[in-house]
């Protein structure tokens, strides 16, 4: 494919005049209304291991075009990843053939002219050009001691590295690359009842330690050997960052405009209208999305060409803002909002001993697994603690425990906040692959709720 940048084996994508000019190609071959062409391409990398080996390993590149079009109030898509002007054109024929028989959209808002963006921080040389090579290598630190130490260690590597555009009938172009890399492992005991978990997620993987993410699994392996029963209850816990970010991003994801307006929501006020202005959770609480956030960067433009701004979501415990898109901005007469895919909240000074000494009973916990909505109008989740849970007595950890299941919202977590630590960013997706940037404290709380036991390690 003539056009491609090439930085290494593993790092191809379109760059800017490429999208450009397949951009012009489609808006050309349009008789629609209003046309929307988005171009993505770029190559995805990954590798797997499995007691103390690696198992698998893949490399790809793709490059796709979608083409939504508008033909009075109907609207339709179609995509491909051939890029030949026969293909495309039938591509954008198919996206009207198709919305000429879809019912009218009585929320359509028309395509946005021309923007300005700023320039997105999420692309790294570092992790374009990791190579399968180079991610073996980041394995082996973390596969060779665990066999070493007779423990067997799991995990994934993930890369991706690319660019998009997004162009259309009205004028508006906007082009960005970004890159990204996830490292996680679960290391176990050879009894099977001792289980340790670390993860990274990075835009730059120079920011990543393979050799550290070992050594904390296989720490938290060994210490949580043979664990203990206690009884569910209400307990002062110490969260870990990644603990902390599984529910704090179930809180990011609520903060819907719309949904609050139309009563659907934690952030309905009682009454009508929205919870802007209202204190809903510790006055140590403060969250917020930048893109040009240098250790947790974002998109410079959402899907619709929008550009991305930072805002504050909650500042000192009040609702600072709300998500509007454009339609619900326009009608309740608000600036559109296109979130970063990225979340901040500030911290404190304390460390993880500190957190620890001034507990004289609690429970530790690593990070939390299996994670599914119960309330939406409270942020009520439940899941299991996973990979290392432990006991606090006295001011230090003690010994494992089984792990529990928890009844808990992040609302209430934030409310019963006692202490904060100092923010780190973390790997918070169950599946262990890139997901929102997300920079969160360690945290400690009170009158956590836990329902019962598992015996799943």
């Amino acid at each position: 494919m003539s056009g491609l940048r090439t930085l290494a084996p593993t790092a191809r994508y379109l760059g800017r005049a490429e999208c450009e000019a397949i951009a012009k190609r489609v808006l050309g071959f349009s008789a629609a209304d209003e046309t929307r062409v988005t171009v993505n391409s770029g190559n995805a990398g990954n590798t797997r291991f499995a007691v103390n080996q690696i198992s698998t390993g893949g490399d790809s590149y793709n490059a796709t075009v979608s083409v939504r079009v508008v033909i009075g109030k109907k609207v339709a898509s179609a995509g491909t990843n051939r890029l030949d002007d026969e293909s495309l054109r039938r591509t954008v024929d198919t996206a009207i053939r198709i919305a000429r028989l879809t019912p009218d959209d009585s929320e359509l808002l028309p395509e946005l002219g021309p923007q300005q963006y700023e320039a997105s921080r999420e692309w790294f040389d570092t992790t374009a050009s990791l190579d399968p090579a180079a991610r073996a290598t980041a394995v082996r630190t973390i596969s060779d001691p665990s066999r070493a130490a007779g423990l067997t260690s799991t995990g994934f590597l993930e890369i991706s590295a690319g660019s998009q555009c997004i162009a259309n009938s009205r004028g508006l172009f906007a082009w960005t690359r970004q890159s990204q890399c996830a490292f996680t492992t679960t290391v176990r005991t050879p009894d099977g009842t001792g289980s340790g978990w670390a993860g990274a997620d990075e835009h730059d993987w120079a920011r990543v330690d393979p050799a550290a993410l070992g050594a904390r699994a296989i720490e938290k392996a060994r210490r949580s050997m043979n664990p203990v029963a206690i009884e569910p209850g209400r307990y002062t816990v110490i969260l870990e960052p990644t603990a902390v970010a599984n529910l704090v991003q179930t809180l990011g994801n609520a903060m819907n405009a719309r949904n609050a307006d139309e009563g659907r929501s934690f952030f309905s006020r009682q009454g009508g209208g929205n919870k802007i202005g209202m204190k809903v959770v510790d006055e140590r609480v403060t969250l917020l999305s930048d893109p040009s956030d240098p250790a947790c960067p974002g998109a410079s433009f959402g899907p619709d060409g929008l550009p991305t701004r930072k805002t504050t979501w909650i500042e000192n415990g009040i609702v600072k803002n709300l998500a509007y898109d454009r339609l619900w901005a326009q009608r309740q007469g608000k600036e559109p909002s296109s979130t970063a895919g990225t979340l901040r909240m500030i911290g404190g000074d304390a460390s993880m001993d500190d957190l620890i000494r001034s507990t004289e009973r609690g429970i530790l916990v690593t990070r939390f697994w299996y994670i599914r909505p119960v309330d939406q109008r409270t942020i009520l989740y439940t899941g299991l603690t996973r990979d290392g849970t432990f006991l606090i007595e006295n001011g230090k950890v003690t010994r494992p425990i089984k792990n529990l299941r928890y009844n808990e919202s992040p609302v209430f977590m934030l409310n019963n906040l006692e202490m904060l630590g100092r923010p780190v960013r973390v790997s918070a997706t169950e599946s262990g692959g890139p997901g929102t940037a997300i920079i969160v404290p360690p945290i400690k709380v009170r009158d956590f709720s836990f329902t019962s036991l598992s015996d799943a390690v």
